[in-house]
This record gives structure tokens, sequence and C-alpha cells, in this order.
């Protein structure tokens, strides 16, 4: 037996695999993290990427918007936070003039106590904070996009600073390419109304984990962080662990664009196979707060498994399926295919993450080992479930047959496998 272990939740789970059926376990590439991140960080800051240095950027007197993710995203948020501010306070902007934004998109807001974990004590004491509210009625308008005509509402507080800058981590996103840089604008404090623009472009065959080029929702992302003037953003590459590997700082587009061709490198693994049973994990806490976040390893993990195969999530879901449209449409829609109609003619946030995980139950089957009770899971989201990992895996092999193969994926939210011969 080979045992392989989960991130779960705060803790680790151990999958069991006869060695005659492991493949081999899945990871982000083995890169060196930086002794410390802080000096990492003050690295990036002092040798921007096409950007004069942030402190050549503010004034004092000036208003400063900080946007920061929400408690679904891993970014070292705290680690980020602390140089900016010294960086202003150097500058003479006083700690009164300067705003933190939970960039919480269409996700609830953060709690008093998870602002705290993700800023740390200090500084949610001493600089105010404030979770965006997507639905709020007094946002303000920017402007249309110019390639895909989606009106662009922002958070207030933030149209209104006078410096605007966005921190985050740059990693795979099922959609989007990417996480980071310009979506710390949309979604992150953009209104209901531009999200749903933006996202009902997911139907797009460019729309994909990984690209870039040619993906409309990203290209509409960009203008419209474009339209919010940002001054600065600072993003990090982080490892499987959540250790920074490189920060980078300066312009919008190129210091992102600096910091996706490393997310690239490491993140997209080869692999010469597909599997019979891919065991994975969306890389425990805050990635598997629910299903709506967890179902991005899933995601990432359908090119490692043939069609007709098993895909086991391991995701704790503490706060359950985690969106009400997902919901929803589970319950209104038979399958994808009607889901794709209605996305068409009224698309609604979360009803996305519907069409993706009925697209995927088309492929495989997929049992879930999570805190979710049941009932959600089987009669709402038509997942198996099991008891615990190795109960699952039990049930994978009696599905696939005793000779099936098996892929683990110990980070699903940072790993994206591909065939090397379909590359």
């Amino acid at each position: 037996m080979v045992n392989v272990w989960f991130p779960y939740g705060k803790t680790e789970i151990c999958a069991r695999i006869p060695t005659r059926n492991f493949l081999g376990a899945i990871s982000p590439k083995d890169k060196p993290c930086v002794a410390g991140g802080r000096e990492e960080i003050l690295r990036a800051l002092k040798n921007p990427i096409s950007s004069k240095p942030l402190t050549e950027l503010v004034n004092p007197g000036d208003s400063v918007a900080i946007v920061v993710d929400d408690i679904t995203r891993p970014a070292p948020s705290e680690l980020l936070i602390s140089p900016l501010l010294e960086e202003l306070n150097q500058q003479g902007v006083e700690e009164k003039d300067i705003t933190i934004i939970f960039g919480c998109g269409t996700h609830r807001p953060v709690k008093p106590e998870e602002a705290e974990e993700l800023l740390g004590e200090d500084t949610v004491k001493r600089i105010k904070t404030l979770s965006h509210n997507c639905l709020d009625k007094d946002l303000e308008f920017l402007g249309k996009t110019k390639k895909h005509g989606t009106d662009v509402y922002v958070n207030k507080t933030f149209a209104k600073a006078d410096v605007r800058i966005l921190t985050g981590d740059i990693e795979m996103h099922y959609y989007a390419g990417f996480g980071g840089g310009r979506k710390s604008v949309l979604p992150a404090v953009c209104g209901a109304e531009t999200i749903q623009q933006n996202h009902k472009m997911i139907l797009d065959p460019e729309a994909r984990t990984g690209v870039l080029e040619g993906n409309p929702i990203h290209e509409d992302m960009v203008e419209a962080a474009k339209l919010a003037d940002i001054a600065f953003i600072l993003n990090v590459v982080t490892n499987s662990e959540g250790n920074i590997i490189k920060a980078f700082a300066g312009d919008l587009e190129a210091a992102f664009y600096e910091g996706v061709k490393l997310a690239e490198e490491v993140y997209k693994v080869p692999i010469s196979r597909r599997a019979d049973i891919v065991v994975v994990s969306s890389g425990g806490h805050p990635a598997d707060i629910d299903l709506y976040q967890a179902y991005k390893a899933v995601d990432h993990a359908l090119d490692s498994v043939k069609r007709g195969g098993v895909i086991i999530l391991l995701a704790e879901c503490p706060e359950s399926y985690g969106n009400e449209v997902f919901y929803d449409w589970m319950i209104r829609f038979e399958d994808a295919k009607s889901m794709k109609k209605e996305i068409k003619k009224h698309f609604a946030t979360g009803g996305h993450k519907a069409y993706f995980l009925m697209q995927t139950l088309q492929k495989c089957q997929v049992i879930l080992v999570s805190a979710m009770p049941d009932y959600y899971a089987l009669n709402v989201f038509r997942l198996r479930t099991a008891r615990a990992v190795n109960d699952a895996l039990r049930e994978a092999f009696e599905i696939a047959g005793s000779k099936a193969k098996v892929w683990a994926i110990p980070n699903g939210h940072k790993t994206l496998p591909f065939l090397e011969n379909l590359a």
C-alpha cells in the first residue's frame, strides 16, 4: 500500500492506495520558496515592473483603497499588507486615510474573526476595513468595456479613493484563466450586474483554465480594471504549502503577466495517461470552505481522468454548498443542456457552477468525502458520498474494477494536469 496525505479543512487525511494501482501523485513543480516572504515582498515593492515605486505614486493626504482577497482565497494577505502600509506611511499617508476592502465579489461578507485571520489583529485594529457587497445600491459607474459592452459598477469607497492598489495571489482559474491582477477589480469589488455580464461568457471555448489569449472573460476583466485606474498591484505566486516563491509588483498588466509566466510553469503538470480513478483534494482550508469553492479542484482534475471514470473529491465543506443560485439551478434543471440554454437567456452567478458540475457528471462519477449532509450531496448535487477517503476508494474500485489505475492530486486548487501528447 502507498499512503498519500491530502489536505482536508485545517487538517490532513490519508488515502491507502494499492501499489499496483498507483500511478503517482500529481503536484505543482517543486520551486524553492523564499526564506523570508516579507523580504521578497519588499524586494518586489522596491523593484516594480513597468511602474514607478509606490512611494512615488502617493502623496500625503491621499486617500488609499487596498483590495485584498476574502476568506475563500489562500492569498497570504497579512504578509502583503504590512509592507504596503509601511511604504504608505513613509510617504506621509495617514492610517485614517487608508481603507482595506475585502474583494468578496458575490461571496458573503468577511466575519470579524476572519478579518483578523486574513490581516492580523494589529492591522484590523489600526486600519479601516470593509467587505464589498455586490448588491449594494450605492455603486459607482465607471463606464462600459469597449469589446464586450459590460457595464462596470464598482464599490464607491474604492472608486472615490485617490489611489487604488490590488493585492492577491496568481493561480489557475477555471474560466478566467488565472486569478490575480485584474480579478481584484472584476469580480472582487464590482456590482452583481457587472459580474453577471462578465461571467455569462463562460460558454466561450477560450474561457478556460490557464488560457488568457482570446479569453473574453479575462479581456473584459482587464478593461474593467483599466477603467478603475489602478495605481499599483502586488501579487505573489506560492507553492502547494502556501509559501511565497516570488512576488510581483507594479503595473496592472505587466506585473500580472510576469507572475502568470511563473504560475504556468509551477502549476501546469504534464501527465502521460489518464487514470480510471483520481483522488483530489481542494487544498484544505480555505479552498474547501464549501462545495461552491471546492469544485474548482474537480474542474482542474478533469483532464487526468478517463471518460466513465471516478473522481474522489476530498473537501470538508463546513459551510455546506455555499451559494443559493448554485443550489437552485441543481434543483431546477435536469441536465447541462438545459442549463446552457438558461445561461444564454438569463445568466445568474452561481448557475455557472451548476453547469460545470453537470458537465463533469456527464463524463465521470464524483464521490464526495465531506462534512456536508448527504441530503444535499446526493439529492441536490447528484454526487455519491463516502464517510472516509478509504471507503470512497473501495467504492471507486467497485465501479472501475480491481485493476483500475489511480492518480492522486493533493492540491487540486493549485494543480492543472494536462496530457503531454495533446498539449
